[in-house]
């Protein structure tokens, strides 16, 4: 199972956060379709994950759209939507689903699952039942969601644009790999971090 529950510190103990990523997707447009149609079996944020570049990066949004779940703050339907629109600078949502969610060309995918008791369903599902409902679904291959599974399928002039992080000379100038992806991680983050302010 190449599902992870993940424990992040400062969220509510009834919060929890599972993550999984999918290399080679072949049915991206018929997942990108249950969203569309609202299916709340569907309900995860399907992610692109050509445009995360790090488990920092990813764990953040998840973070943020969490408390803002629990404190009844979400500015998008449900947590699972806000994680999506969390990843992006700008407040634009319908730019943020576009460009950061799940869509017909998507080849490698993360999937977040946030569960928590509700009034319909008290007990939230398990982590093999979650597991279970996307390895019937989601037509790839799992693997865990490592800073080096999340890298290798990063598609860095699309974070490049997206986080507008094009004509930056210093960042350009930077010969070594790893420096140069820290660099723009630490920028990302920010980016994220100042969204709405």
């Amino acid at each position: 199972m190449a599902l992870e529950t993940v424990a992040l510190e400062h969220l509510p103990a009834s919060h929890a956060v599972h993550v999984a990523l999918f290399r080679d997707v072949e049915n991206a447009a018929a997942l990108h379709q249950q969203l569309l149609a609202r299916n709340a079996d569907f309900e995860y944020a399907f992610i692109d994950a050509s445009v995360v570049l790090s488990r920092r990066q990813l764990l953040s949004s998840v973070f943020k759209s969490t408390l803002a779940a629990a404190n009844g703050a979400l500015k998008t339907p449900n947590v699972h939507s806000e994680i999506v629109a969390c990843l992006s600078a700008s407040n634009n949502i319908a730019d943020a689903y576009r460009r950061f969610g799940v869509s017909p060309t998507t080849k490698d995918l993360l999937v977040v699952k946030v569960t928590f008791p509700t009034e319909s369903r008290p007990e939230p599902p398990s982590a093999d039942q979650i597991w279970q409902h996307l390895e019937d679904n989601v037509k790839g291959h799992a693997v865990y969601a490592t800073d080096d599974n999340i890298s290798a399928t990063t598609d860095l002039a699309k974070v490049r644009k997206y986080y507008k992080l094009n004509g930056l000379a210093w960042l350009d100038a930077i010969k070594d790999d790893r420096e140069r992806r820290t660099e723009m991680e630490t920028l990302v983050l920010t980016g994220m971090a100042l969204r709405g302010v």
